[in-house]
């Protein structure tokens, strides 16, 4: 039996190194390291002031070729705009309107109202503008993946310069520890001091990568602390219903012999 036990435990360290070396091989992806966020907790909420410099990010970096389909400039009172900061935010963006009198479509600044415009016209300009790849809209993009955060944070900060020794990196794709298969069509989007952040954090790489994370997973879930608000209320509403019932049901069968 000890004999037995004994091969069973070498057989399953052969086959957890067997498993090990071939995911190497093929080059498996590994999984982003685990941050700390604001809103992880029963009560966490998020960091206004983190989205407004992951706000910061986006504009000055990421929407040249990103779009923001699913957020209309009136959503950033969510991340800690007032009116008037809103109002100056979309004038800073044409968008198409019309037809007109004449039947033609015409541009005009932008108002609350209004969603955030595409870079592109179209795919095909997209792709056309970025060697054939098709930059994702981002407003779901921390939905989209597993541990969405994590992973833009890992994606952000796992470019390396240069390939791993025997790697096959194809042209025009760069290396990325954290992207699956590791070759990606974007390069390094962010680096220190990309962005001059408003409220002087230092703007480290680190920094940037968290910030656009958070923002990010706000424009994924802009309800999230609403929806927090309301499961903290049922729950307590049904710790007193709780509470009542047992209060009822001892009151009933206090004077019955069982």
């Amino acid at each position: 039996m000890r004999k037995f036990a004994l091969t069973a435990i070498a057989a399953a360290f052969a086959v957890t190194a067997f498993t090990g070396t071939a995911a190497k091989a093929s080059g498996a992806t590994p999984v982003p390291p685990a941050q700390t966020w604001s809103w992880d907790n029963l009560f966490g909420t998020f960091d206004r002031a983190q989205l407004q410099r992951g706000f910061q990010v986006y504009k000055n970096v990421c929407a040249g070729c990103h779009s923001l389909r699913f957020i209309a400039f009136r959503n950033l009172e969510g991340i800690g705009f007032n009116e008037d900061q809103i109002k100056a935010i979309a004038a800073e963006y044409d968008i198409e309107d019309g037809p007109n009198d004449d039947g033609d479509m015409f541009t005009r600044p932008g108002i609350a109202s209004d969603y955030f415009p595409s870079p592109f016209a179209n795919d095909k300009a997209a792709a056309a503008s970025n060697g054939g790849a098709i930059p994702p809209d981002l407003s779901l993009m921390a939905k989209a993946r597993m541990n969405g955060p994590d992973y833009i944070v890992g994606l952000m900060t796992g470019y390396e310069e240069e390939a791993p020794e025997g790697f096959s990196l194809s042209e025009g794709k760069h290396y990325n520890h954290y992207f699956p298969g590791h070759q990606i069509s974007m390069a390094p989007p962010l680096y220190d001091e990309a962005v001059e952040y408003t409220d002087g954090t230092p703007a480290t790489l680190e920094q940037h990568a968290h910030d656009i994370a958070a923002f990010l997973k706000w424009t994924a879930q802009p309800e999230l602390e609403a929806r927090k608000a309301m499961g903290i209320k049922v729950l307590l509403f049904l710790i007193f219903l709780t509470a009542m019932l047992y209060a009822v049901k001892r009151k009933i069968w206090r004077d019955i012999e069982h």
